[in-house]
């Protein structure tokens, strides 16, 4: 839920807009943003300065767990991952997002 409204704020600050570039073939991706106070709601803090970030997301199915679990560890099918294409369709539908190039 924190995630969902941090990536809300941080989609707002880049204008929704990202390139097809930053997405791989297995659904997850990064951008960064150059300033903190780009995002709403954040005021400059002479005391903190200026500083940018990188944020980076990744995208899973419900049943990754199988593959980090101590016991019995087992590999995610290819079926099951998410792809370049699925991760676009996903943040482009719920948040709006719009994928350039």
């Amino acid at each position: 839920k924190k995630a969902v409204e941090f990536l809300k704020k941080v989609f707002e600050a880049i204008g929704y807009r990202l390139p097809r570039r930053v997405f791989d073939e297995h659904g997850n991706f990064s951008f960064g943003i150059a300033e903190h106070i780009q995002l709403p709601g954040t005021k400059y803090d002479p005391s903190l300065g200026i500083f940018g970030m990188d944020v980076c997301v990744t995208l899973e199915r419900p049943g990754y767990r199988v593959m980090r679990r101590r016991r019995r560890r087992s590999k995610v099918g290819s079926s099951h991952r998410v792809t370049c294409e699925e991760a676009i369709a996903f943040i482009s539908k719920t948040f709006g997002v719009k994928v350039e190039g």
